[in-house]
């Protein structure tokens, strides 16, 4: 059966992994915090423990959460317009690998939908500058980010808003990509698509799930993924 839609993870897919130090995630988060009389240090303990927390839940519940609901988590006030210190933690982290441009023209030229698929708690515009900082924006053809919709992977209905957004209604002509066996393949699997596994990635311990699903092929470079799906064509 011919592939419609490539729909792609992005962090540690379209991204190269990076370990990260979330103690200190928490302390660039923590700049955002008002109204409070206590050191820094407590809020950064608050928000790394509501941070375990809120992703836990997407883990075992598949359940989203935005970076609000950290710090309502937390128990802290925050005002959005102090998150730059946030943001600059990570955004030497968002960098998009250099083949995913080639790889994106080279499966709207065979006629095949781009979307990505996004457990994430960023808001869509942080997501949607980092493609256009990269020169790739124009080539997506839909996005989802769990931010804005009940679910995360590997729940089915996740996958469906991406099929959704891209604008097709058969599973089995969608392939999912993406660096966890747990969200992206078993979830791609659940949701009745394929999975390729790009394999890279250093999942932490406590973010692996119930289940790691098997691949139905794995690409060592994202380049690979175009003669994949070309061979299911």
């Amino acid at each position: 059966m011919s592939v419609d839609a490539v729909i792609f993870d992005w962090g540690g897919t379209l991204t190269r992994w990076h370990d990260v130090d979330f103690h200190a995630e928490s302390l660039a988060l923590a700049q955002a915090v008002v109204n409070v009389d206590h050191p820094v240090e407590v809020s950064q303990a608050r928000l790394h423990a509501a941070n375990q927390a809120v992703w836990g839940r997407s883990r075992d519940h598949q359940q989203s959460a935005t970076v609000a609901d950290l710090f309502d988590e937390a128990g802290l006030e925050h005002d959005p317009d102090l998150l730059t210190a946030y943001y600059e933690f990570w955004e030497p982290h968002t960098l998009t690998d250099p083949e995913v441009g080639p790889l994106w023209e080279a499966l709207r030229a065979d006629g095949i939908k781009v979307g990505v698929l996004s457990n994430t708690i960023w808001p869509r515009a942080w997501h949607q500058g980092f493609f256009a900082r990269d020169g790739v924006a124009h080539l997506i053809d839909g996005e989802v980010y769990t931010s804005e919709i009940a679910w995360t992977k590997p729940s089915p209905q996740a996958f469906r808003a991406a099929m959704d957004a891209v604008g097709v209604s058969d599973p089995a002509r969608c392939v999912y990509v993406g660096d966890r066996l747990f969200d992206d393949v078993y979830g791609a699997h659940h949701a009745g698509m394929r999975a390729i596994h790009v394999p890279h990635s250093r999942i932490p311990t406590e973010q692996v799930g119930h289940t790691e699903g098997e691949p139905d092929a794995v690409a060592h470079r994202l380049a690979d993924v175009a003669e994949i799906v070309r061979s299911w064509s």
